[in-house]
């Protein structure tokens, strides 16, 4: 016979069985996530793979990226987020605004987890921060809130300055509540702004063309998939244009412009990381708070400011989290 505590054993067993052959399921596991951008540039990503592998996720072994681009063309994105739903990843991660509300239109089933946005909120993304509700969650940019800082640094480092060419995309829904933001602040700060369209590459050149006939001082260029997918060639007719420039991310000093100011995109995107570990491991985007940043960089081109001619002041100097010599 029998008895009771050979059974309890028996059924520990089992249990401790069944939870190891659980366990190393979910260790051999390959997991696919899929990787959807605007843009053709994109900085931060190595932060983001380094964050995986922290997690224990490495490329190659249980872990297959599906990258996908839309190389700045935003018409693209539907049938690549399609795409990827199709091939049935584990989660998506978004980079940009557009990408996301592509992703989203794609599926309400497959984990979205937002690398950067815009306003999340606004434009529908998410139902709140605290509870975001459906399949998305992950980071949500503030750069409109920024925009006055960048005017701030702009009188400060060249207080002599007054008339401030913005080279934005008015389709872009970031991009109005940036017009927004800038308007208020230029009115505080007493400067003058000049508008430069810029919906195609093509209309960037007529942009710094009129920049130059209406003699601005300097230029602020908004966030903009277009835009970013156009970096070297607007950090170069401002070179060009001897036209002393902010931009947001730090990808644009980096390649020879003046300055930037905005969020660490590496430091978003390794916080996205975690994003995805999370409901990898069972979490569910509706219950994962959207986070927003927390790490702003500010980045100085010094050699940049030497070739225009320009003293950067020590207050604006001591300030920079990372100076290019």
């Amino acid at each position: 016979m029998i008895s009771r505590r050979q059974v309890v054993l028996a059924i520990g067993a089992g249990a401790l069985t069944v939870r190891q052959s659980s366990f190393a399921q979910q260790q051999s596991k390959v997991w696919r996530i899929g990787q959807l951008r605007t843009s053709g540039s994109i900085s931060g990503l190595d932060a983001f793979r380094q964050r995986l592998g922290e997690l224990g996720y490495v490329e190659g072994q249980n872990l297959l990226i599906e990258y996908r681009n839309a190389e700045g063309r935003a018409e693209r994105l539907p049938a690549l987020a399609t795409e990827l739903v199709r091939l049935k990843v584990d989660v998506i991660v978004t980079i940009g605004t557009q990408a996301a509300l592509a992703a989203k239109q794609a599926t309400t089933v497959i984990p979205i987890v937002l690398g950067s946005s815009g306003d999340a909120i606004g434009a529908g993304l998410v139902h709140s921060l605290a509870r975001p509700g459906g399949n998305v969650t992950g980071m949500t940019g503030i750069s409109p809130a920024l925009s006055g800082k960048r005017l701030e640094l702009l009188t400060e480092a060249f207080p002599k300055k007054s008339k401030v060419a913005v080279l934005w995309n008015p389709v872009n829904r970031l991009n109005v509540l940036e017009h927004k933001e800038t308007v208020a602040a230029a009115r505080t700060l007493g400067l003058t702004l000049e508008w430069l369209e810029a919906r195609t590459p093509e209309e960037i050149d007529a942009g710094f063309a009129t920049a130059t006939k209406v003699r601005a001082d300097v230029l602020v260029v908004f966030p903009d998939p277009v835009l970013g997918t156009a970096l070297e060639q607007i950090v170069g007719l401002a070179a060009k244009h001897r036209l002393p420039s902010i931009y947001v991310f730090r990808d644009y000093p980096v390649a020879g412009g003046l300055m930037s100011y905005g969020p660490s995109f590496p430091d978003m995107l390794r916080r996205a990381a975690t994003y995805v570990d999370k409901i990898l491991k069972g979490a569910a985007p509706a219950d994962l708070p959207v986070e927003q940043p927390t790490r702003f960089e500010l980045v100085i081109n010094l050699k940049t400011a030497k070739a225009l001619g320009l003293v950067i002041p020590q207050s604006v100097m001591l300030r920079a989290d990372e100076v290019i010599e």
